[in-house]
């Protein structure tokens, strides 16, 4: 007898497989729209000349100028670069210029170029560029040739070396000619590390020369918070200074961010912040985690915030007649992030939750805690959606604000967080790359984390909050933007072992890795330079096991009811597929086992290939317990699951 599979929607990862009866366990790469389990869309590199951005992308942001140009901002440990028509362009602030420099370059070493500096500091990997350069000598290295940025192949005390675009073909210069040399500001690490050696733990522990065995030192990966004033775009390195730069300014896409961007200087900023945000409506930049006193790094306080003056970036100082102001929160050890909702800033602490909102002179600013034990992962485990702001707590489990603070029921949240099982959770040492996006094209808030053992994120948990379910994937995404300034989500994927395509920055080494950049919701593969490669999406349910049905006189009639209790094995002849699209090929599995805890094998004759004009598919299938699983293994495939029908009957109690 025929009978329907129903299942309710989302995962159920907290239950066994035989306990989550009627519910999906488990998956990857898919969705749930209307009730019905989906593959997710594809995604297509963004950039053209298939370019890749230099290090591990930790921040970005979406916005447009007054022209109406859409821009995105992307911090990486490496930098800070622009997405803009189909291209990147690199805007890195500098660091302090480097003067006295000159240059050693012969025809023998041919793009080789050798600069000559005495204690210069620099250290192979590091990025620069060349300014004011001489050339003095038969060289035909030109300063339009030098000028430009480079990566440093190697150091010594008193020199280092870069690689130009053109060889040397005249006689050369040894130690002659000049240039300016400005380093990019360093971000930091490309992973968060706990900090282990001379420096980071108790003076004199262990032996002279040897790493500590302990440490209770966490050093933070290089990250940037990333909002906008109008069309000015506000960047700070985390726990480090902060720049702008203006959409405004004439051929804005060739001036770096800067202290002293075009109408929008920062030189009276606080030095060191572990990050900053716009107040939106009021227009204040808020600096978190910042110095009690300006100018002082020894003072940074993790807990002390500090607000500019009402639509001035550069007056920190409160006075009778500005809107200037500081505040200390005292729940919690360190400022972990701040997020923009409708009219209020929500500040999260390791432990707490913090509402600030604009009140106007004399106090400018009400913070008040609304909040406790609810701390946030980090900096970008928090966004808004929805209006509300959803965040992946620091001691575990997810949170809303909507005006109060509620705990999110998660039915995968052991998986997530649990790393004593055979699915390892999220590394807790690496806790601070996590990162929170959301697609409201699906009305989804996903989190990217690292899983135990690992220091790049390598997983991703999402929370339909439409359809009130989760899922869970191997989707490994390093930043993320909604579809508001594009029509798609956009997304940065990391590769530790990639080279950077990124012409800008000469001699560019795999030393960091690379990132990709993609549109996300866009086809049913994966397309990058490398080529297209399909996406593969599966779901797989529960267990069913059945009961036999009796008529009036006790006696069994050989119908089952699905959902019983496996007193009786099932015989299953026959699958009539239902798929509300089906694009390409689905693979249909039928799992059977007698036993919870026994191995499920795949039901003779299956896996099932299943296309738009299947009928049914036929089998003999026996056991007390039976599962389905969907997939697709091959490009240009995409389905949605509708109710499967099984014909099955009762077959005994042995």
């Amino acid at each position: 007898m025929l009978q329907k599979l129903k299942f309710v929607p989302g995962f159920n990862k907290q239950a066994t497989e035989s306990g989550a009866e009627s519910q999906w366990v488990d998956g990857d790469f898919v969705r749930f729209r209307y009730g019905l389990p989906e593959k997710i869309g594809g995604w297509a590199q963004l950039t053209a000349a298939e370019k890749t951005l230099p290090g591990v992308g930790r921040a970005a942001h979406p916005f447009t100028s007054l022209a109406g140009e859409r821009y995105v901002a992307i911090g990486t440990s490496q930098g800070l670069f622009l997405y803009y028509g189909e291209d990147l362009y690199d805007i890195s602030p500098l660091d302090t210029a480097i003067t006295g420099c000159t240059f050693t370059t012969s025809t023998a070493a041919g793009t080789t170029v050798q600069i000559d500096k005495s204690s210069h500091g620099l250290k192979a990997g590091r990025y620069i560029t060349l300014s004011s350069v001489s050339v003095t000598g038969d060289s035909t290295l030109t300063a339009g040739i030098l000028e430009k940025a480079y990566e440093i192949q190697s150091v010594t005390t008193d020199a280092f070396i870069i690689i130009a675009s053109t060889a040397e073909t005249g006689t050369g210069m040894t130690a002659a000619g000049s240039a300016v040399v400005n380093p990019y500001y360093i971000v930091g690490p490309t992973t968060q590390t706990v900090g282990y050696g001379w420096g980071t733990y108790i003076w004199g522990d262990s032996t002279w020369g040897t790493e500590r065995t302990t440490s209770s030192v966490t050093l933070d990966p290089g990250t940037w918070s990333l909002d906008n004033y109008g069309q000015v775009l506000v960047a700070t390195i985390s726990d480090g200074r902060t720049f702008t730069w203006n959409a405004g300014a004439t051929n804005p896409r060739t001036i770096r961010a800067s202290q002293s961007t075009t109408d929008f200087v920062t030189t009276s900023n606080p030095t060191v912040s572990f990050m900053t945000k716009v107040s939106d409506r009021d227009r204040h930049l808020f600096h978190l985690g910042t110095e009690t006193t300006i100018g002082d790094t020894s003072t940074q306080d993790k807990m002390f915030i500090r607000f500019s003056n009402q639509e001035d970036l550069n007056d920190y100082v409160p006075t009778a007649i500005n809107t200037a102001g500081t505040f200390r929160l005292d729940a919690g050890n360190e400022i972990r992030a701040a997020v923009s909702g409708k009219d209020y800033t929500l500040i999260l602490t390791d432990t707490a939750a913090y509402v600030a909102q604009y009140v106007g002179p004399p106090y400018t600013f009400s913070i008040r805690q609304v909040g406790t034990n609810c701390g946030c992962m980090g900096q970008h485990a928090a966004v808004a959606a929805n209006g509300a702001v959803y965040w992946m707590g620091d001691a575990g489990g997810f949170y809303r604000y909507d005006g109060t603070v509620k705990s999110i029921d998660c039915l995968v949240e052991d998986f997530v967080f649990d790393t004593q099982g055979t699915d390892l959770g999220i590394n807790y040492d690496a806790n601070k790359i996590i990162y929170a996006g959301h697609n409201s094209l699906y009305t989804e808030v996903s989190w990217f984390y690292p899983i135990a053992g690992e220091d790049q994120i390598s997983r991703c948990v999402t929370y339909n909050y439409g359809e009130n379910v989760w899922t869970t994937s191997s989707l490994d995404r390093t930043t993320w933007t909604d579809a508001n300034v594009f029509n798609v989500p956009y997304a940065t994927d990391y590769v530790s072992t990639g080279t950077p395509v990124f012409p800008d920055i000469l001699g560019i080494t795999n030393l960091y890795g690379a990132s990709f950049y993609y549109a996300q919701e866009t086809g049913t593969d994966q397309v990058n330079s490398t080529g297209t490669t399909s996406i593969d999406a599966y779901i797989r349910s529960g267990d069913y096991d059945i009961t036999s049905r009796k008529n009036m006189m006790g006696q069994t009639t050989g119908v089952v009811d699905f959902r019983g209790d496996g007193e009786y094995f099932m015989s299953v002849s026959r699958v009539i597929p239902d798929f509300k699209y089906l694009t390409g090929n689905a693979k249909l599995t039928l799992f059977i086992s007698s036993y919870p805890d026994a191995t499920a094998a795949s039901s003779p004759l299956g896996p099932f290939t299943v296309t738009s004009s299947t009928d049914k598919l036929n089998t003999r299938a026996r056991g007390r317990l039976v599962s389905i699983n969907i997939a697709n293994d091959a490009t240009g495939e995409t389905w949605r699951y509708g109710t499967l029908r099984l014909d099955a009957r009762a077959d005994g109690r042995r």
